[in-house]
């Protein structure tokens, strides 16, 4: 005789049974990530330097780079435009993001450098040199003041840079400093 209690069993077994099933075969998504592959997307870059690409730019050739890739949306010099403005000299108001700029907010050199290499050009990401990333870095330091014109960013130089906002965020990984 079939009672409920075998039922609740039998249906536990066949949960058991095909799930077993379904975990041996897999669904065939996707293929394992070759370590090439990984590398590729693994750019990190530390506020210490670690993880910075070879490579180096200077606010000149910056300057061009800027011109012809950034200032659509940041506007001539990166003074504003239809996106923020990138150099001020303007203290933190406000929590907006309008409000913040490389100077008054940022805490790293670095962090600037990293956030252009993933997100810029906004509608081509990832697709600067590593030079341009340098140059573009140093354009927008010296247009703040914060480097010299003839001063050159690259991997050892980038991470001396001290941003006047350094000290205002809670450091989380302070043995990466």
């Amino acid at each position: 005789m079939f009672t409920r209690k075998h039922a609740g069993g039998a249906a536990v077994i066949a949960i058991v049974m095909t799930t077993g099933l379904a975990r041996a075969e897999g669904p065939n998504l996707g293929k394992p990530i070759s370590q090439a592959e990984l590398a590729a997307w693994d750019i990190s870059i530390l506020p210490d330097g670690t993880g910075l690409p070879a490579g180096n730019g200077t606010p000149a050739e910056g300057s061009r780079v800027f011109a012809q890739k950034c200032a659509a949306c940041h506007g001539e010099n990166g003074k504003g435009g239809i996106n923020a403005a990138l150099v001020s000299s303007a203290p933190l108001s406000g929590i907006s993001a309008a409000a913040k700029t490389i100077p008054n907010f940022w805490p790293y050199a670095t962090t600037v450098f990293d956030f252009i290499r993933r997100a810029m050009p906004f509608q081509q990401p990832k697709s600067l040199t590593n030079d341009e990333v340098y140059a573009v870095t140093a354009f927008i330091l010296a247009q703040n003041k914060l480097i010299g014109d003839s001063d050159t960013m690259n991997a050892q130089t980038l991470p001396k840079v001290r941003m006047p906002n350094r000290d205002g965020f809670i450091i989380r990984f302070a043995d990466k400093i």
